[in-house]
């Protein structure tokens, strides 16, 4: 066992690209035994990435797929299809993120899986609700992103409609399907009934974008219009100083009279545009506008020292290298080289949450094709001849290590 609150839970992953395995790695890392089941081209994402050391390990991959066993095999043959089923009729949750009438073509829906294992979890990702007339159209991050009103967030700041450049829409349903899990998994605790979920990344990211710009037409008759004005004034972002930028946030009463002080305007405070939070919201644009015309005096570093010493909420702005280096990441050790077996040295994140209780207390980095296939076989109840004949079938691969002892 790995250790870990999620130790002893076994969860077949039939996921690729993002979403899914952001799921599943989360589960990894706490303890989980991941068996990543892969078809013999591999998880889309093992060559999408750039450069990589030896093919098929690209970065991404490397990030979401750490801590998980791979094994190949092919769905559309016989023999995987029932070396899939045995496999689910010892495992905890089956996940997945295709859409659901393959799911129903591969004699794999939650119907044919309940007999072969009534205890299974089986988490479904896909596009879009099966209620709607949206529920057979094919989907990417980015095509949610666009639908489900994201991208019109910069439409409304900035004069035109652009996607968030990181997969957003996929983090959200991966990180939904980690909290049904787990919930199914304590359900299954007061029952013994395993359940089926359905994770549509469409209504997810909706309901993540609204809850702050579904605004004044949360009332019915609407109080105004959507929108929540703060986030999508121009002026929201961070803010130039002499030598570079700076995030200030202060929000409350406290915080917006301590940053007036320490920028050298304290008649700001007795100001009736800024005195209240009521009164800063309904003249947010000036607000901004204070903060722009006040930081271009000081070095970022100067005014980090006077707000911290005022108590403002305030952070240097990081560009995606300068964050490698920050300062309480390391001491944190948040980044950590580890050695990979054939990749060489990698940079690996730490769990950014802690538990008094344990965690996981190995580390396993991401595997090659087929890495466990014979492993993972074996404790399906397959012999060493058995496997062999899979092999030749094509319907499984051995992608064992050379200097792995098999």
């Amino acid at each position: 066992m790995a250790g870990g609150p999620l130790a002893g839970v076994k969860v077949v992953d039939l996921t690729s690209v993002v979403a899914g395995p952001l799921a599943t790695q989360i589960l990894a890392d706490h303890g989980a035994d991941v068996i990543k089941v892969e078809s013999r081209s591999g998880d889309l994402v093992r060559n999408m990435n750039g450069k990589s050391v030896t093919p098929g390990m690209g970065a991404k991959f490397l990030h979401l797929n750490r801590n998980k066993r791979s094994i190949v095999l092919d769905l559309k043959k016989p023999q995987g299809h029932q070396a899939l089923l045995k496999l689910i009729a010892r495992t905890d949750v089956l996940i997945w993120n295709v859409r659901p009438a393959a799911m129903a073509r591969l004699k794999l829906s939650y119907e044919d899986l309940r007999t072969v294992n009534p205890r299974l979890i089986y988490c479904g990702m896909f596009g879009f609700g099966q209620d709607g007339r949206y529920r057979d159209k094919p989907a990417y991050d980015t095509i949610i992103q666009g639908s489900g009103g994201m991208a019109a967030l910069h439409h409304r700041a900035m004069g035109e409609p652009r996607y968030v450049p990181m997969v957003v829409a996929d983090k959200v349903a991966g990180l939904t399907a980690v909290q049904m899990i787990t919930m199914a998994l304590y359900r299954r605790t007061q029952t013994g009934a395993g359940c089926a979920i359905e994770i549509p990344m469409f209504e997810n990211l909706v309901k993540f974008v609204l809850e702050e710009h579904m605004y004044l037409k949360t009332f019915d008759p609407p109080l105004g219009e959507t929108g929540d004005p703060r986030l999508l004034d121009p002026l929201g972002k961070p803010i130039p100083t002499k030598d570079g930028w700076i995030c200030v946030s202060p929000n409350t009463n406290e915080q917006a009279f301590a940053f007036f002080d320490a920028v050298g305007r304290p008649e700001l405070k007795t100001d009736a545009r800024f005195s209240s939070v009521q009164a800063r919201f309904a003249n947010v644009k000036d607000y901004f506008q204070v903060r722009i015309d006040a930081l271009k005096a000081k070095a970022t570093a100067e005014w980090l020292d006077v707000f911290d010493r005022h108590d403002v909420p305030a952070m240097p702005y990081h560009t995606l290298d300068s964050l490698l280096d920050d300062p309480h990441l390391q001491d944190a050790g948040f980044f950590d080289i580890r050695d990979h077996p054939t990749e060489g040295k990698i940079r690996e994140m730490r769990l950014p949450n802690r538990w008094s209780c344990g965690t996981r207390t190995d580390w396993s980095p991401a595997p090659k094709l087929g890495q466990q296939s014979f492993e993972i076989l074996r404790e399906t109840g397959y012999s060493d001849t058995e496997i062999e004949q899979l092999s030749a079938t094509g319907a499984t691969v051995d992608g064992r290590l050379k200097n792995i002892d098999d």
